[in-house]
């Protein structure tokens, strides 16, 4: 049985270094969990994670054993807000920050597998904090600049002002919907200036 690796098959896991580029993102599904607050203190933060792994890795079982279907879990991504902007991209007032932590699932995924696989989670001795919390939804981004960071995630806000003030203008676009990023590195195993982070921002014509 062949194993699907969707960063290497899907376009939109793959962007060059501080290099923009403008793709078409289809409907896609993920997992979900809904937060506020700076991701690098606040516990429900880690909370989400935590319990977007265990579904994430039923769901893969599952698919193996039901469609002879393998595959590698992606990486993680968030959407990020605030309710004043400037927060995020210059201020980085982290507090202010809102956020949801999505793993994506192929769209063979049921929602009867989905609620099966959290169902066997939370009948587990050690159940996730965070497990109701977590959601199946579908996200339609459709038309998105996006471009690689390497380095921090503090070190965010040249490639982001670049790409809202100057890049997205001059192609007559608009910022709509919510900031995404995709974290192809591990920040566990990879030291802060070698990690590698797509930053999107999905637009429209102004």
């Amino acid at each position: 049985m062949s194993k699907i690796d969707f960063k290497k098959s899907l376009d939109s896991y793959r962007a060059r270094h501080n290099e923009f580029s403008i793709i078409t993102v289809p409907l896609r599904q993920y997992l979900m969990v809904d937060g506020h607050g700076d991701p690098n203190t606040a516990q429900e933060f880690a909370d989400a994670i935590s319990a977007l792994y265990p579904v994430a890795y039923s769901l893969k079982f599952a698919s193996k054993n039901d469609f002879s279907k393998d595959y590698v879990v992606p990486p993680i991504e968030a959407l990020w807000w605030a309710d004043n902007m400037e927060t995020f991209t210059s201020a980085r007032d982290k507090s202010q920050w809102d956020w949801t932590v999505m793993l994506m699932v192929p769209d063979w995924i049921t929602v009867d597998m989905f609620a099966a696989a959290v169902q066997k989670i939370t009948n587990k001795k050690d159940v996730p904090v965070s497990i109701a919390k977590v959601r199946l939804e579908t996200l339609d981004e459709g038309l998105c600049v996006q471009a690689l960071h390497i380095g921090s995630y503090d070190a965010e806000e040249a490639i982001l002002s670049k790409m809202h003030n100057e890049f997205i203008p001059a192609q007559g676009f608009k910022m709509v919907k919510k900031h995404h990023e995709i974290y192809l590195s591990d920040s566990r195993k990879v030291s802060p200036e070698k990690l590698r982070t797509i930053v999107r921002q999905p637009v429209a014509l102004s």
